[in-house]
């Protein structure tokens, strides 16, 4: 047991050293997580079938980074512009309960779901890749953004993934939230 809990703690030392100290201190408090879908969650393309319903392709890291924040206490609440079969259908898979779907005024939903929590935004964090992410990012505790976001969107955060945008840019994210809670180490060795 005692080299499985030195194997543990090298493995949080080695991934927290990629994540700033100051970031992992802003993060340590983060019950909440904002996702936006596309651009985050999706690489932001949109592709129609020839019935024009509305396709997705979502990659499974960021899949069960979602899943592991539910597991570490961190509710995960996804405010898109948009809505689609696809993305409810995935969503709902996932377990994600909190979810306000063709919300373009993002910052009213996050309050409203921040109220019915009982937080505030200190205890927030968010990531987005264009504009109508900006006033949610701008009052969360944490704010970040995939490397493909928008110049502004980039500048606002206080991390931009190494992971492209429904590459793993989402999981990227979880990663560091869990590694701040200081459950990291404990859900991967769950998985034996």
């Amino acid at each position: 047991m005692r080299r499985a809990e030195s194997v543990g703690s090298l493995m949080a030392a080695s991934l927290a050293r990629t994540f700033p100290p100051e970031l992992l201190l802003a993060a340590q408090g983060v019950r909440v997580a904002f996702f936006d879908v596309d651009g985050v969650m999706t690489d932001g393309g949109i592709l129609y079938s020839d019935e024009g319903e509305t396709l997705k392709r979502f990659h499974t890291l960021d899949g069960l980074g979602l899943k592991l924040l539910q597991r570490a206490g961190i509710t995960p609440v996804v405010i898109t512009g948009r809505d689609s079969k696809p993305l409810r259908k995935r969503l709902e898979a996932l377990g994600v309960a909190d979810v306000h779907y063709g919300t373009e005024d993002k910052r009213p939903a996050a309050e409203r779901t921040l109220a019915s929590l009982g937080l505030d935004w200190s205890q927030a964090a968010a990531m987005g890749d264009d504009w109508p992410d900006l006033p949610v990012m701008r009052r969360c505790a944490i704010a970040v953004a995939p490397p493909d976001a928008h110049p502004e969107v980039r500048q606002c955060a206080r991390y931009v993934t190494q992971a492209a945008a429904g590459q793993g840019a989402a999981r990227e994210f979880c990663d560091l939230l869990l590694v701040a809670s200081g459950r990291y180490v404990q859900l991967l060795e769950s998985y034996g």
